[in-house]
């Protein structure tokens, strides 16, 4: 599941991002209101975390902004606000629920998911490709009645390899999407997590390869396709 986190504060922004992860969500930050409402009306996301006291445009006016687009994405309010007239202004600008912070982390949880179920949004456990299967929740790579653990950057580099299915993922789409624009990793970096996991389907004699396109990414291929 895809969410978007708009919060001005860093620190809690990336612990916000930790929690989310924790559940096999996929965050995007941002860190004003103008920015989170061009990244909302641009891209689909399953939730929206909005806080209220944003720099450049305040939480209510991209909620309500939002709503006159008749983007329907769920948002939940965050502010250290916990006035009921805050909580009626956040509700009638078009948000869907309100958390005051500070806030404990498993209820942000329950709430993303009622939120969610809200929605009809069904969060895949596990990922099908060739003759694997990759199980979002045990961290398992899995082919017939063998298999093997991955680290947490092994299961979303190849996450993101099915996604992409026949086509090229770019190393740029990789670092970002794994490591996080802010890392400090390098082109090595995705090289290393690519020959473990080019180890671990070799282990299972999985049928899949990771191929290196030069210069460009890689993609998944079938041996007998090549």
């Amino acid at each position: 599941m895809k969410i978007l986190i708009v919060e001005d504060e860093r620190r809690l922004a990336e612990a916000l991002a930790a929690i989310l992860k924790k559940d096999h969500h996929e965050t995007e930050l941002t860190y004003n209101g103008e920015e989170g409402l061009y990244y909302a009306l641009e891209e689909d996301y399953d939730l929206i975390i909005l806080d209220v006291m944003l720099p450049k445009k305040d939480g209510f006016a991209v909620a309500k902004a939002l709503r006159e687009q008749k983007i329907e994405t769920p948002i939940l309010m965050l502010t250290a606000k916990g006035e009921i007239p805050d909580k009626i202004n956040g509700l009638d600008s078009g948000a869907d629920d309100y958390m005051t912070k500070p806030f404990d982390a498993d209820e942000l949880r329950a709430r993303v998911r009622a939120l969610t179920r809200r929605q009809g949004v069904v969060i895949m456990d596990t990922l099908t490709y060739g003759d694997i299967v990759l199980n979002l929740s045990t961290n398992q790579l899995i082919k017939g009645t063998k298999n093997v653990n991955l680290g947490f950057k092994e299961r979303e580099v190849l996450r993101l390899l099915i996604a992409s299915g026949e086509m090229i993922t770019p190393k740029e789409t990789l670092l970002s999407k794994v490591w996080g624009d802010a890392s400090e990793a390098v082109d090595n970096n995705v090289e290393a997590y690519i020959s473990f996991l080019r180890k671990k389907l070799k282990y299972l004699k999985s049928t899949l390869e990771i191929e290196t396109i030069r210069k460009v990414g890689y993609k998944l291929v079938k041996k007998e396709d090549k």
